[in-house]
């Protein structure tokens, strides 16, 4: 199982992971707790995000997915991982899949915990966790029996600051531009889920696995025609391997005849004196002689056609370069006579403006003299 849960903050995302590591035993992999451990740790992925958190930057998405490769290379994710709060974007969610087709362990389904933004604003705000035990609470929804205290080990709730309507409403803001899109990226690759997030969290949980449950039939039901292919494949491999095997053994056999034959002839012809093998000899070496010089004289001829043509294909090439570098010249003049133009007229016009200017000039002075 390897799914990226999809949602608006406040959706429950984190709620329902921690929820389906216990169900399928396959670990969640969160990028915020990723992160404060390699800078607890201060590893070098670690103390590269400390310095850009310490510049006051966001730390680069490079860092963020090669500690997410890093993570998928522990021994608890070979059944599979569960995505929370990565990827935000549409580069994040394309660098993620390039990275996981790597490794080859591409994502199976994006599942959408929908849930209406107006619910959302009240789920947050009423949002209270344990500072011991990081049990979560809300105050609308599910209330402790203690005000401010955890019900399972009695320690201080504590309600983030960032938990109000106007940062809420912000970060919903934000969700709505940048990780919105990736349903519809999801869904292009066929691999999007949508389960409704109102309701009880057992209620939610319940639909979360049934969608789970969805996927991984799908995903067997292509499996099974794949496996078929590939037994079938591998079963022709091995009928072509004993074929192959059998034509080596008669191969070999007849080369075996052929030699007992060719040693049978040598021993029945008769042995020739030693001026008859000399003009065999001579004969046999002109032939191979005029056989060398005719390949030579191809290949010779072979290479004289091939500089003709990268000869020609340098002039070629030369002429485009210059028929290119003559319109540039051309452009570049037809410009610049077009400035020069627009100047002329410009200065035309000031001129007259200056001269009508003038004029106008005189008849005042004119008018007032009389």
């Amino acid at each position: 199982m390897r799914i990226v849960l999809i949602g608006a903050p406040g959706s429950g995302k984190g709620t329902q992971a921690k929820k389906l590591v216990t169900k399928y035993k396959v670990p969640q992999i969160s990028t915020g707790d990723l992160l404060r451990a390699a800078v607890a740790e201060q590893t070098s992925l670690g103390l590269q995000a400390k310095a850009a958190m310490d510049a006051g930057q966001l730390v680069s998405d490079q860092i963020v997915l090669s500690m997410i490769e890093e993570r998928l290379t522990q021994a608890d994710t070979r059944d599979g991982f569960i995505l929370d709060g990565f990827p935000r974007n549409i580069a994040q969610a394309t660098a993620l899949d390039e990275m996981l087709l790597r490794l080859g362990r591409p994502l199976q389904a994006a599942i959408l915990i929908d849930i209406d933004f107006d619910l959302l604003i009240q789920r947050i705000a009423g949002r209270r966790t344990c500072t011991s035990c990081g049990q979560m609470y809300n105050i609308y929804s599910s209330p402790p029996k203690m005000d401010d205290h955890c019900d399972v080990c009695g320690g201080t709730l504590h309600h983030r600051s960032d938990d109000n309507e106007d940062t809420i409403s912000n970060r919903l803001r934000v969700y709505e531009s940048q990780t919105s899109p990736l349903i519809s990226y999801y869904k292009e690759q066929n691999k999007l889920k949508s389960i409704d997030g109102v309701g009880e969290i057992d209620e939610i949980f319940t639909l979360l696995c049934n969608a789970i449950d969805e996927v991984q039939t799908e995903i067997h039901q292509l499996e099974v025609p794949i496996l078929k292919k590939i037994v079938e494949v591998s079963s022709r491999k091995v009928e072509t391997s004993e074929k192959t095997t059998k034509l080596d053994s008669e191969l070999e056999k007849k080369v075996k005849e052929d030699k007992q034959t060719s040693e049978k002839e040598t021993e029945v012809s008769p042995i020739l004196t030693s001026g008859d093998a000399t003009k065999e000899t001579k004969t046999m070496t002109a032939k191979k002689k005029a056989v060398k010089r005719k390949t030579a004289k191809k290949k010779v001829a072979k290479r004289k056609t091939a500089k003709k043509k990268v000869a020609k294909r340098k002039t070629a090439k030369k002429k485009v370069a210059k028929k290119k570098t003559a319109k540039k010249k051309t452009a570049k003049k037809k410009v610049a006579k077009r400035k020069t133009a627009k100047k002329k007229t410009a200065k035309k016009k000031t001129a007259k403006r200056k001269t009508a200017k003038k004029k106008t000039a005189k008849r005042k002075t004119a008018k007032k003299k009389r």
